[in-house]
């Protein structure tokens, strides 16, 4: 039995990981007055990625948590539209998002690393400094036979394994998690489908509306960009972007050196020939100077996210390409979710069981249609159909048949706009007070 090495925590909630989802968990458990503690791996944090979408789902989640638009605002910009092009430039699909598609709260892209440093002074302020280490590797958990749980973790500096006794344990350590590999020790290996994205930023003017994402391309080449920033004097923006490249090379995913730097000479001769009087991609990429290359993955789901007192949350339970734009938003509704169950079952093993029941199907469903290509699934209708090449798409696929397409997968990732307009919040506006009997 390894010595707890923090005293007095038994009655904590452990979560391990301190990124979007874990520190989400943790704003949402110190509004419920539920005590936790984080534990990152990384000692230092930093501002790192590059841009993500925020769907309106989420968005009234951070909202509900005291982030409105006047602090989201600071570290993005709200989407007003959702456009899927052709090679040829030509619209395939093309609809508002947001507040401009009816929904009461928008929808942000920002920065990922911007996000993170807020989400993390959040919890430092809130919870206390004390309560968000940095610096601790989860490493596995044992159950106690009192019904608790002991989180194991490693440090830099310490070679051994140390232990940190909790009351309930919330994996939420990524893609690579610890926790998820002790409690699914036969997994499958990651999932890679032949697609290799490069992701950069460059200072431009926006597109469109101003605020449009954007998916151009065919199947198995194509390019997403949206800007992450508000306009400058110079009217200019910061636009994210990630080129895509699908292979049949499999040996691709075998070699080194991925998520690192690379020049954007590496892969610009596949996207030289998409130039438009409205955009010129090879100028917009080589603007971006480098770029972060890195293949898209993802995991085979598993059907129990639950261990006892321990359960797994964001890409620790479900990661998912990012073809639906919808990950960092799942993982925010986890812990949002999460938070509702302590609420109406108390902070008990109970809670996570009925997660479980109640969301690992469906989730699940959402990963797998996102190897379909989620809402891009249209790029492959139209190829199929004309080979990516028309002058009228409604001869291709009828507006009715693109539009129902559409509305599937939002209804699938829960961000149907009907139903979440008329949801009631996931917590009431004054979880705290209810809790009371409860914790």
């Amino acid at each position: 039995m390894i010595e707890p090495i923090f005293p007095h925590t038994n009655d904590d909630v452990l979560i391990a990981g301190g990124g979007i989802c874990g520190l989400v968990t943790a704003l949402t458990l110190h509004q419920l007055g539920i005590p936790c503690r984080v534990f990152e791996a990384v000692e230092r944090l930093r501002p790192l990625g590059v841009g993500i979408n925020l769907q309106p789902n989420a968005v009234r989640e951070l909202y509900d948590l005291g982030l409105d638009s006047t602090r989201l605002n600071t570290i993005g910009t709200q989407v007003r539209e959702w456009a899927l092009v052709g090679l040829n430039g030509n619209d395939i699909y093309a609809e508002p998002r947001g507040l401009l598609a009816g929904y009461n709260w928008p929808q942000y892209a920002v920065h990922r690393g911007a996000l993170h440093m807020m989400l993390y002074q959040e919890v430092t302020q809130r919870l206390g400094a004390d309560r968000m280490h940095t610096g601790y590797q989860a490493a596995g958990y044992e159950t106690d036979t009192d019904g608790g749980v002991t989180l194991l973790v490693q440090t830099p500096d310490r070679g051994e394994t140390q232990a940190v006794a909790g009351k309930l344990l919330l994996g939420a350590d990524g893609i690579h998690s610890s926790i998820r590999a002790q409690m699914h020790p036969n997994q499958a290996p990651i999932h890679w489908g032949g697609t290799i994205m490069w992701r950069g930023v460059t200072r431009a003017p926006a597109i469109r509306t101003g605020s449009s994402f954007v998916g151009l391309g065919e199947e198995n080449r194509r390019l997403v960009i949206y800007p992450i920033s508000q306009p400058d004097a110079d009217g200019l923006s910061l636009i994210n972007w990630i080129a895509e490249i699908r292979t049949e090379d499999q040996s691709e995913w075998e070699r080194t050196g991925w998520f690192s730097e690379v020049s954007v000479d590496r892969f610009m001769h596949h996207f030289e020939s998409m130039k438009y009087d409205w955009l010129d991609v090879p100028s917009l990429l080589s603007q971006g100077s480098v770029a972060f290359e890195n293949p898209m993955i993802d995991r085979d789901p598993v059907d129990t996210w639950r261990d006892g007192p321990v359960l797994l949350l964001g890409d620790a339970a479900h990661p998912m390409y990012p073809t639906g734009s919808n990950g960092a938003s799942q993982a925010i509704i986890d812990a949002r979710r999460l938070g509702a169950l302590f609420l109406q079952h108390g902070v008990k093993p109970d809670a996570l069981a009925r997660f479980d029941t109640a969301y690992n199907t469906p989730v699940n469903q959402v990963v797998l249609r996102n190897r379909g290509d989620g809402p891009f699934g249209l790029l492959k209708i139209v190829e199929d159909r004309c080979g990516g090449h028309f002058e009228d798409i409604d001869a291709v696929i009828p507006s009715e048949e693109r539009h129902a397409f559409m509305q599937g997968y939002q209804a699938a990732a829960g961000f149907a706009r009907d139903s979440l307009n008329t949801a009631p919040p996931t917590l009431p506006p004054s979880p705290l007070i209810q809790m009371n009997a409860r914790i």
